[in-house]
């Protein structure tokens, strides 16, 4: 906690001055981001940094693993389905990024099982959403055996598995078929700092140069 005070201490002492004006602006109109910034509570992910993005840029949602639930999926499973709402419907972003990343301990648990399942039944429940990706690691990647290539390929297919599950949402495929929202699938390798992007005519992650 001390840490995190003295960080209070520092922005206030060394950065705000850059920002006050920014921050001041945002107060008086209000935030409007420009995108939807869906990606894994792992504490080495951060949407702005490694975007380089300002305050009022990024809607950022972090949640377990990354995982974008179906629209029917209801209940606290889903309180995701909330922020996707809110940021296409009220804040109009015109881009939505699903950020998935290397050594995910979400898809490790998804693929091997949660430790302490009867004292962590939220997070069971949370991981058996994407229960999909699973299913896919073990019948289309049989051929990989090593534990942290198939979670590399879980968190991979996740991705995919959110931009399809994105597509439920009527607000999304609202404004899809009007050409006023456009969904990116990105994957963050976490010791080269290297974003890749899913391209759907290669069907595979390309490094973003």
């Amino acid at each position: 906690m001390q840490q995190l005070l003295d960080g209070v201490h520092k922005f206030r002492r060394e950065e705000f001055g850059r920002y006050r004006e920014l921050f001041q602006r945002l107060s008086r109109e209000g935030q409007n981001p420009h995108t939807l910034f869906i990606t894994c509570a792992d504490s080495r992910v951060l949407a702005e940094l490694i975007t380089q993005s300002k305050p009022g840029d990024l809607f950022v949602v972090k949640n377990v693993g990354n995982i974008v639930p179906p629209a029917d999926t209801t209940g606290s499973t889903n309180s995701t389905a909330a922020a996707i709402e809110f940021a296409i419907e009220i804040l109009g972003v015109s881009d939505l990024v699903v950020c998935g990343h290397s050594q995910c301990g979400a898809m490790n648990a998804l693929l091997r099982g949660t430790p302490g399942d009867s004292v962590m039944p939220h997070l069971r429940a949370w991981l058996e959403v994407a229960a999909p990706v699973r299913e896919v690691v073990e019948r289309d990647y049989r051929d990989i055996t090593d534990p942290l290539a198939r979670a590399t390929v879980a968190a991979e297919e996740n991705v995919l598995f959110a931009l399809e599950n994105l597509h439920t949402y009527p607000v999304v495929a609202k404004r899809l078929a009007a050409g006023e929202l456009r969904l990116h699938g990105w994957f963050f390798k976490i010791a080269t700092a290297k974003l890749h992007a899913y391209d759907p005519t290669q069907k595979q992650f390309v490094e973003i140069v």
